[in-house]
């Protein structure tokens, strides 16, 4: 059956690139019925065996295929025509389209899932009812009224709720595999159609409940799979937006275009106007620039760039208008290397299989081949009829309905979640809690994580001092100016200043600014952010400037330590800062200048020597290593895009919360294990009987409620805090 996207595919020819990577052309698609792991390998290999293929690579979170060959351009339409009979629909990528489909199909999901519940209700109420009639001389006529009510309620709701199921499982049978939606839509479509010929026969045994409870456990689990993977979508969107915006061009005559970024092309010159965002890779023409490279590095303080000197798309201009001259855009610049890095370490990371679904990987197959060995018994060896048989065979998939299978995890992740979002920590991905129990490393960034994230004046300076530059700086902008006013709001302004570009402010012969500007040597310098004061008859005075650490910062990693974790820091920051903040807060292992490749490849790093990193940052260059770290967790405090890649976001000025979703993690562990147990013991005592035949609906029910109050019981047990909750302050 033909996906969404495959009946609407375009001729990909227009969108093939020539170059990048060693390979004469590239493609980068976007792909429809991609679910797991499976699927991405089955694609991978597919273009494997594609003459001249030199790279075939699948994000399962983006959905996005990236294609790399040499030889005829043709090949872009035999790699769309592999996929379609694949089984997978496949367009030119295209972020916002993709958007747009992801919104849909959450809207489709979440309708699906509306229409389960209301039938998964209604229907149960209907069976109770039925269930009752059995101890009260319920006649045949009432009981048939009512099963044809079920009937009524749960078969409309099948056929529409069920769709999502139902096409994956036909385009993957079209294409000759199967995955996990064909067992799924066997069991819900055996279920309703031996009830329907239960109700038309006047049988006493109708599973519509069953049936409809399980679709709509199922659907809820699907839409929230696919919001997680949305958030991690829009993460790589939202990076790709602050490169893809409108640029100023300076053209050969003199006069200027607005373009989009990914038009500019080498040697072209850029307009950075004050407060902009560069949207290009490129060098200085004008003399010098002051620029906030946060978003490439982590460094805390502006930078300051000379003639020559390289910027990057995606920084902030805080200085003078600039000319650039453009040396990469789109595709091939720093930031896009970025989304890149944040992309396949997602993927990586994305081949972590919940231990609910490696479970269902073996259940399902195990399940269905009991049943099948059930019918084939009764009808063959026992002398049943096939429809006996075939009632038999059902009610062994109805009695091990995974309820309390299905629940083992998600009631325990329900209940925790509420335990940490009391406390201001919010959970962002299904499997977060999972991967947080077999942490073993802790690796933090500095500015904005180990720190507050904002400059502010170190050691004691004369008032005097104080408060002339703090009048001076309220004319300005500059974030070290903003520090000053911050330290002395009650200064008077000062009038006139001028503010010099790169150098500082000058108000008559009072000058505040950079060392060279204040008259002072270049080895008077200090290693970190600071101004210089420099007043007619006076010394110049140096104010520094440090970003103070957490509060908790030091218990904190004096804890972690103390529960066997191994803990480092990676920071873009220069090696003085980086050194005297690891001082403060305990933290021996540590690394400065590091850019965001580097950060990936230490984590990379850690892995390979098997150890399982729980990465903690906030700043946009971090993103790449939060998505490749086994679990990540950000700061309410960090850029959106932190936020999104993450998989935990917590609220407040401490890191105690970091400690806090340790500890539940573990207990949720304990918990799920010991659901598990239970759900797996039901259906060692349940299986036999239904395959013996001595299963009623009344039986079912029984079983079924009691495994699954349990396995709820059991996890409220983690609802109860521990004693020392994190405070937000």
């Amino acid at each position: 059956m033909a996906t969404a996207l495959a009946s609407k595919a375009a001729d990909p020819a227009p969108f093939i690139k020539e170059g990048g990577s060693g390979a004469s052309h590239r493609l980068n698609l976007m792909l429809e019925g991609v679910h797991c792991g499976g699927c991405v390998r089955r694609i991978e290999n597919a273009l494997a065996e594609l003459p001249g293929i030199d790279e075939g690579r699948v994000n399962l979170t983006t959905r996005r295929l990236t294609v790399a060959w040499h030889g005829s351009p043709a090949m872009g339409r035999k790699v769309t025509e592999t996929l379609q009979a694949l089984g997978y629909g496949a367009i030119p990528f295209d972020p916002e389209r993709l958007g747009s489909i992801d919104r849909e199909r959450e809207t489709f999901l979440l309708r699906c899932v509306a229409v389960s519940g209301f039938a998964a209700a209604n229907v149960m109420l209907l069976a109770i009812s039925v269930w009752a009639g059995q101890f009260q001389g319920m006649g045949e006529a009432t009981r048939g009224f009512l099963h044809w009510f079920e009937a009524l309620i749960a078969l409309p709701a099948v056929i529409y709720a069920g769709r999502p199921f139902f096409r994956s499982a036909l385009a993957a049978l079209a294409a000759r595999h199967t995955n996990m939606d064909v067992p799924i839509s066997l069991a819900i479509l055996l279920a309703s159609g031996m009830s329907l010929f239960e109700t038309i026969s006047g049988g006493e045994h109708v599973y519509f409940d069953s049936a409809v409870t399980l679709l709509f456990f199922l659907l809820i689990g699907r839409y929230l799979d696919t919001r997680a993977r949305g958030s991690a979508r829009a993460a790589a969107q939202r990076l790709l937006a602050i490169g893809a915006r409108a640029v100023t061009r300076l053209m050969e005559d003199g006069s200027t275009r607005s373009v989009r970024s990914e038009e500019l092309s080498r040697g072209d010159v850029l307009l950075v106007a004050t407060g902009e965002r560069i949207g290009a890779d490129g060098v200085l023409l004008g003399t010098h620039a002051e620029i906030d490279m946060s978003a490439i590095n982590g460094e805390s303080a502006p930078q300051h760039v000379t003639s020559g000197g390289r910027l990057f798309a995606g920084t902030l201009n805080l200085g003078e208008p600039l000319e650039i001259r453009v040396t990469s855009a789109g595709e091939g610049t720093l930031l896009a290397e970025i989304v890149r890095l944040m992309e396949l370490a997602e993927q990586k990371r994305g081949r972590f299989v919940s231990l609910a679904d490696r479970v269902a990987s073996f259940y399902a197959p195990a399940v269905h081949s009991l049943a099948a060995i059930a019918f084939a018994f009764w009808w063959l060896v026992g002398g049943l009829g096939w429809q006996e048989s075939l009632l038999i065979a059902i009610a062994v998939l109805v009695i091990t309905c995974p309820c309390a299978l299905g629940l083992a995890v998600p009631a325990v992740q329900v209940i925790a979640s509420g335990r940490l979002m009391r406390q201001g920590i919010l959970l962002k991905s299904a499997t977060a809690l999972e991967r947080l129990a077999t942490v073993d490393s802790v690796v933090f960034d500095k500015t904005g994580t180990l720190t507050e994230g904002t400059l502010e004046i170190a050691g004691e300076v004369d008032p005097e001092v104080l408060r002339i530059a703090a009048g001076m700086a309220a004319s300005s902008k500059h974030p070290l100016a903003r520090a000053v006013v911050a330290a002395c709001p009650e200064a008077p302004r000062l009038k006139p200043v001028r503010e010099i570009a790169g150098s500082g402010l000058e108000h008559g012969e009072i000058r505040l600014g950079r060392a060279g500007f204040a008259g002072v040597a270049a080895e008077s310098a200090g290693d970190g952010p600071e101004l210089w004061l420099a007043r007619p008859g006076h010394e110049p005075v140096r104010i520094a400037f440090t970003d103070r650490a957490r509060k908790d910062a030091p218990s904190v990693v004096s804890e972690l330590r103390r529960r066997g974790f191994g803990v480092a820091m990676l920071s873009g920051d220069r090696e003085p800062v980086v050194t005297s903040i690891a001082r403060q807060v305990g933290i021996e292992r540590f690394t400065a200048r590091c850019t965001p490749t580097d950060k990936v490849e230490r984590l990379e790093h850690e892995a390979r020597n098997g150890h399982l990193v729980m990465m903690v940052g906030d700043g946009l260059n971090d993103a790449p290593a939060l998505a490749a770290a086994h679990v990540s967790v950000s700061p309410s405090s960090a850029v959106d895009i932190s936020q999104m890649a993450a998989d935990v976001v917590f609220q407040g000025r401490r890191l105690a919360p970091v400690l806090e979703l340790l500890s539940v993690a573990r207990g949720s562990q304990r918990l799920v294990l010991q659901n598990l147990v239970m759900a797996f013991g039901y259906n060692a005592i349940t299986i036999p009987l239904a395959m013996a035949g001595y299963v009623t609906p009344l039986v079912a029910a029984i079983a079924m409620s009691s495994s699954s109050v349990l396995v709820v019981l059991n996890a409220l047990r983690l609802s109860r805090p521990s004693t020392a909750r994190p405070s937000l302050d």
